[in-house]
């Protein structure tokens, strides 16, 4: 706790520090450019109309690096395709197929216990493995059927929530490979600052690694708010669709029951 106050009275200090050379820079030179002749003053002036034109992107890109803008670009393209494979995978349909649940029924209801096997077995949805587990488990009992729904139901559970972990995991790391690049930027920094013997450091290479240390947090931030919140939709999601399976499947296999037996008097 006391590094982070001390790292942030740090940052303060520096940011105050450039704040007074961006102040006192415009006076300085407009003294110079009161002493210097009219054509020494437009070719002073050429190159600060040249930097004025450098895009907010170009800026950005520059103030980043290739190191961290290479990261966050594999980062940013791994997000969006692990996004796109688990919304692919949570869908509805892929989880819970309507067809198959027709199907097995229909099988059930005129006692081709081998076709709805088969049916089962061959759908490689999360319900098609439930059942296919369950009426495996139907000539030792219900309740072993049930148990072995169970087990295959939780085995499916985690291997979806096996592929939603690594949108967690790029949500947890974003950040902290922005600070990295927040720290790196303010040694940069305090490094030029520290290396000025006389005189003030100059203002553009001290922007330089102050813009690194932020476009590094922001973009981190950036890539973190929807990577977690795209994981917590999704994982919502999937604890729904595993519930209506094991809801769809002990409705299907409820017909396996033996009814209870009347106590003797």
């Amino acid at each position: 706790m006391q590094e982070t106050t001390r790292l942030l009275k740090a940052l303060a200090a520096l940011l105050f520090v450039v704040a007074c050379l961006s102040l006192s820079s415009p006076a300085v030179f407009a003294q110079e450019a009161n002493d210097t002749p009219a054509s020494t003053e437009k070719d002073v002036q050429a190159p600060s109309s040249d930097r004025d034109d450098i895009s907010y992107l170009s800026w950005a890109a520059g103030a980043v690096g290739w190191f961290y803008g290479l990261v966050f670009l594999g980062i940013s393209f791994t997000l969006v395709a692990l996004f796109v494979m688990n919304l692919l995978t949570a869908r509805r349909e892929n989880v819970v197929p309507t067809d198959l649940v027709d199907g097995f029924e229909e099988h059930l209801n005129a006692k081709q216990y081998q076709e709805a096997y088969e049916l089962a077995k061959a759908d490689e949805s999360f319900l098609g493995h439930v059942l296919s587990a369950g009426i495996a488990k139907v000539s030792s009992g219900y309740s072993e059927s049930i148990e072995a729904m169970q087990e295959v139901g939780e085995e499916e559970n985690m291997r979806l929530e096996h592929r939603l972990s690594y949108l967690a995991l790029i949500g947890t790391l974003s950040p902290m490979i922005g600070l990295l690049g927040t720290v790196s930027g303010m040694i940069t920094s305090f490094r030029l600052i520290a290396n000025t013997a006389t005189g003030a450091p100059d203002p553009q290479a001290l922007a330089q690694g102050i813009s690194t240390a932020l476009f590094t947090t922001f973009i981190g931030l950036a890539i973190a708010i929807p990577a977690l919140a795209a994981y917590n939709i999704l994982r919502n999601r999937v604890a729904r669709l595993a519930l209506e399976v094991g809801i769809v499947s002990e409705g299907l296999m409820n017909r396996f029951q033996k009814p209870a037996e009347p106590a003797k008097a």
